[in-house]
């Protein structure tokens, strides 16, 4: 909300906030999602500071340790209070730097002790059964099921899968450009079960979606390879909507676009990929994100112990 001239504190958390997103979004690049979250958890803070009349370079390591005990207070969740931590550390450590704080308080913010679960990971035979009940006839099952094989078959976030356009395919070289986070870009390998779905797709279900939805005289997204019914680019919405339903459907239980990304990664290293190509596939910036993929495996090759080995 606009700023009172009339309160100091609350003009000047409105500029410093105001600029830290706008670092974010044009020096940075970040997605407009992630530069979302960050305004979202650093205005929570301006606010709460405002009402006691704080300015950013009034606020010491005890006014985040009240702020974030008030957030655990109402019941955030761990992992939300980690990421506002996280928040406001790049937040103090940018205004450190541009002179609007002449400490940075959050350079000593403890980060929360770890309680991060392993990801949901399916088997291979569930993959299968997950991909293999959404094959059929008619253009959506076509569509569903070349969303489905390629999130498992590249690894793709739900974001970089709604956003490909048509130039993003190269067939014959079997290959698939994804724009990830950063406005990074990054060549992954398809298999050829994919491909052949998604050509089917391609050549079928794309062209009777669109032709369908021109005759009903609906505006229609000729480049973007996955379409809505109505012919538009699909939404991320409607493909979290289409997996749910496909797993419950096939009898795999909740499964979600990143469930299918976990197993990418997960599947890559018991095949026995290493991990900065997975890192690499992931479009991971930093190798620590990529190895909780490795705890998984290990859980795997427990269980394969656990049940090969006379002396387990």
């Amino acid at each position: 909300m606009p700023a009172d001239p009339a309160d100091p504190a609350e003009a000047a958390w409105d500029r410093a906030v105001t600029a830290f997103v706008r670092h974010l979004a044009d020096e940075r690049g970040l997605s407009p999602n992630t530069v979302a979250a960050y305004r979202r958890d650093v205005g929570e803070l301006a606010t709460w500071s405002a009402d006691f009349a704080i300015e950013p370079d009034e606020v010491t390591l005890q006014v985040l340790r009240r702020f974030i005990g008030q957030r655990r207070r109402d019941g955030l969740a761990r992992s939300s209070i980690g990421r506002k931590r996280a928040a406001l550390r790049t937040f103090f450590a940018w205004a450190r730097r541009r002179g609007l704080v002449t400490t940075d308080p959050a350079a000593l913010l403890d980060a929360p002790r770890s309680d991060r679960r392993l990801p949901k990971v399916l088997r291979t035979d569930q993959v299968a059964a997950l991909i293999g009940h959404a094959a059929g006839e008619g253009p959506i099952a076509q569509r569903d099921a070349a969303i489905l094989e390629l999130l498992y078959a590249s690894g793709a976030r739900v974001s970089e899968l709604v956003t490909l356009d048509l130039d993003a395919i190269d067939v014959p070289r079997r290959t698939l450009r994804l724009h990830g986070k950063g406005d990074k870009q990054r060549l992954v390998p398809l298999g050829l079960p994919a491909i052949a779905v998604l050509t089917r797709w391609l050549d079928d279900g794309r062209p009777e979606v669109l032709s369908t939805a021109q005759t009903a005289g609906h505006a229609t997204c000729d480049e973007a390879v996955l379409l809505s019914r109505r012919g538009g680019r699909i939404d991320r919405t409607e493909v979290y909507r289409m997996v749910r339903a496909r797993g419950l459907a096939a009898g795999v239980g909740h499964v979600t676009p990143h469930v299918l990304r976990h197993s990418y990664a997960t599947h890559l290293l018991e095949g026995g990929a290493d991990l900065r190509s997975v890192q690499e596939l992931l479009g991971h910036a930093a190798l620590a994100t990529t190895q909780t993929y490795t705890h998984v495996s290990r859980e795997h090759l427990r269980e394969v112990y656990v049940q090969a080995h006379p002396r387990a």
